[in-house]
């Protein structure tokens, strides 16, 4: 398949602005817990996140064109708020984080939307990993989205 993942991906960067006006469509707080919620589960896929991953996360959401439709201290404080839930208890804060998801199942543009930014926050490192990418399938269809359509 050509270009897979990092087509899609560097097709996602290409788009950002059309992604920003998407996001602008659902500027409410169930689609920020959604994707902040998402972005911490992909965060924490390999089982931690150091201070500097948490670091490279919040100066790229407070950079990112599509999460500026939203206060960037909101951003910051409910991606925090998941990752301190995983962090402090795994079962727990993966039930909150798919319980933000799940509010917007049913919107497929919104699932869609939410998906489209959670890979790209999760990309900004430069590296999308095997557990990364594997946290996104289960998101996707959490979502009741196919993977395959994100490249997964």
């Amino acid at each position: 398949m050509a270009g897979g993942f990092s087509g899609f991906l560097n097709s996602l960067k290409e788009k950002a602005n059309e992604l920003k006006d998407d996001v602008m469509k659902f500027k409410n707080k169930n689609f920020l817990n959604a994707a902040t919620g998402g972005a911490a589960l992909i965060a924490l896929a390999d089982g931690s996140i150091d201070a500097e991953e948490k670091q490279k996360m919040v100066k790229f959401i407070e950079n990112n064109e599509a999460l500026k439709v939203f206060k960037t201290t909101e951003v910051v404080s409910t991606f925090s708020d998941h990752v301190q839930n995983l962090e402090f208890d795994k079962d727990i804060g993966e039930s909150k984080a798919f319980e933000a998801l799940n509010r917007l199942k049913g919107n497929e543009v919104a699932c869609r939307t939410v998906m489209r930014l959670i890979i790209a926050i999760a990309a900004a490192d430069g590296d999308f990993d095997n557990d990364e990418k594997a946290v996104a399938k289960k998101i996707a269809v959490e979502l009741g989205l196919n993977p395959a359509d994100f490249e997964l």
